[in-house]
């Protein structure tokens, strides 16, 4: 026999039965671990799997029409035999090559080249987006990883077909889809689980894109320079900033070589509630974990949400932030007292006052925001009344702590940044200091072991049971930013209080949606306008 090409395979001729066994009705054989249902109709004998593709119906009870029409009778879902082609439904039908000779009927078990497989599998899972077929995009994974594929192929291909269809850059997809993968190499020996982790990247990048158009980036490329691209960023020049990353592409920059200019740009204000510099961090982790073919649209992405973010140092609520930062004049440790009590202006001016050895500082600001997310008042996050101000929940104290996580990382590796950092976690404390209750007794959210409680529930995040995506990224991001700042720093005063702290959160109600206090602020909006 001839070598044979990357895209062929030996055939596997099988006799499965003897002809005159295979009248009207379909037969069954098990072949191996197959289970094959055979059907003859006229003149023409076909084979398939006998389960339904998508929920493992027995195919041999379904009815066989005209025109070789197989109709699961469990969702109505049919495959033309003679095509392979899904008529109604999603996921195709595996089907096998059959001949008859001899009086005995042979079938063709042969597995198709892997790139076959992954090809096809790729097609099928973007065909799930628009619909959002969560099972159906499991099932493609699934099916790449069986044919021994790498499953990461699926990650790279949801994100070429989506990168373009976000409207205002980055959202959580990118910073959630490195910690997942983060668990996947952790997992590795555990199929389910790993499967568990690509899909819930790929899910979440079709969620945030569902049926949206794309929102081109503009085309042109000039050399890059850091001054020229962070000036660009902050005078929402999405043209020019987009052109000067396409030059350092086009230059060979990687990531890093753009990580400084990125922080410089996230940092440059207290913006997007945090986000920004998450996301800076966050991608650098995704396109080191993905690989390099994610780092064109991860750059796009990030930096168009750099253009567009929010600027909250801009409003009155935080108009203390700029100052405090021009008038930075170092000195001993914050008051954490201060600190818990909240007020954005005398938190600020207690951390510029005091803020002498940045980790020191770094602390003590993270046992506030610790101890703040364990006293939250849950009484506004359940409330029917109040102002729009006050619609505060469990995420905005989340923010706080792993925005605080990515100001460590981040201001270590550029020092120079470590004030911007320091007082926009303290723009966190100085917010949410309303919206706790000092008095509560929290004893019973305490734990023994802090970092092995943490990382279980890090582990944990695999089975979250939450629909909404934005949930469960922020429990993973939560678990696996306390995970890394006790791990770095296990004799630190605050890790039982943060240990507690998310204890208190993973078991606790979530309302994520306000039918009658939306409809009562909106009344009174609109009464406002005049």
């Amino acid at each position: 026999m001839d070598s044979l090409t990357e895209n062929e395979t030996v055939p596997a001729w099988t006799e499965a039965l003897a002809s005159e066994e295979l009248g009207d009705k379909p037969k069954v054989v098990k072949l191996g671990a197959r289970q094959v249902a055979i059907f003859r109709s006229g003149d023409r004998i076909y084979a398939c799997n006998n389960r339904c593709p998508h929920e493992g119906y027995p195919l041999s009870e379904g009815t066989l029409s005209e025109g070789c029409v197989l109709t699961c009778n469990w969702h109505n879902w049919k495959f033309d035999l003679s095509s392979g082609e899904t008529l109604v439904g999603g996921d195709r039908l595996r089907r096998y090559p059959v001949r008859e000779e001899n009086g005995k009927i042979f079938i063709d078990l042969s597995d198709p080249p892997v790139s076959d497989v992954v090809d096809a599998a790729i097609t099928d899972l973007l065909d799930s987006f628009d619909d959002h077929e969560y099972d159906r995009m499991a099932r493609e994974i699934a099916r790449i990883m069986k044919a021994g594929g790498d499953p990461l192929v699926a990650v790279h291909a949801a994100l070429n077909a989506t990168f373009d269809r976000f409207e205002y850059g980055m959202s959580h997809t990118i910073a959630a889809a490195a910690d997942w993968l983060a668990l996947y190499r952790g997992f590795e020996g555990d199929p389910a689980r790993q499967l568990t982790c690509i899909t819930e990247i790929v899910a979440y990048l079709a969620w945030d894109t569902q049926r949206q158009p794309t929102f081109p980036y503009p085309r042109s490329a000039r050399p890059f320079d850091e001054d020229k691209f962070v000036a660009a960023i902050e005078q929402e020049d999405e043209e020019a900033a987009i052109a000067f990353v396409r030059g350092a592409l086009r230059d060979g920059f990687g990531y890093d070589d753009l990580y400084s200019s990125l922080a410089r740009a996230a940092l440059a204000h207290y913006q997007d509630f945090g986000h920004s510099l998450i996301y800076v961090l966050k991608a650098r982790e995704f396109v080191a974990a993905a690989g390099p073919e994610t780092l064109e649209p991860v750059l796009l992405l990030l930096v168009r949400s750099l253009v567009y973010a929010t600027r909250e140092d801009l409003i009155p609520e935080f108009k203390a932030y700029a100052p405090a930062l021009a008038d930075w004049s170092g000195g001993g440790t914050p008051d954490a007292e201060v600190l818990r009590a909240g007020g954005v202006a005398p938190v600020l001016d207690e951390i510029a006052r005091s803020g002498a050895d940045p980790l020191t500082v770094y602390n003590t600001l993270f046992d506030a925001a610790a101890w703040q997310m364990l006293h939250m008042d849950i009484g506004y996050s359940l409330a029917t009344r109040g102002p729009v101000q006050d619609n505060v929940g469990w995420l905005s104290f989340t923010h706080a702590l792993t925005f605080a996580n990515a100001v460590r990382r981040v201001c270590t590796d550029f020092p120079a940044l470590w004030q911007a950092g320091l007082l926009q976690i303290g723009c966190f404390l100085g917010r949410n200091g309303k919206y706790v209750d000092a008095a509560q007794d929290t004893r019973e959210w305490h734990v023994d072991d802090p970092l092995a409680f943490v990382k279980e529930k890090r582990g944990g995040v695999v089975d979250h049971g939450q629909f909404e995506y934005i949930v469960a990224a922020h429990i993973l991001k939560l678990s696996h930013a306390l995970a890394e700042e006790i791990e770095t720093q296990p004799d630190a005063s605050w890790t039982s209080t943060a240990a507690a702290a998310l204890n208190r959160f993973l078991n606790s109600p979530l309302k994520r949606k306000h039918p009658l206090r939306t409809a009562r602020q909106a009344l009174e909006m609109v009464k406002r306008e005049g």
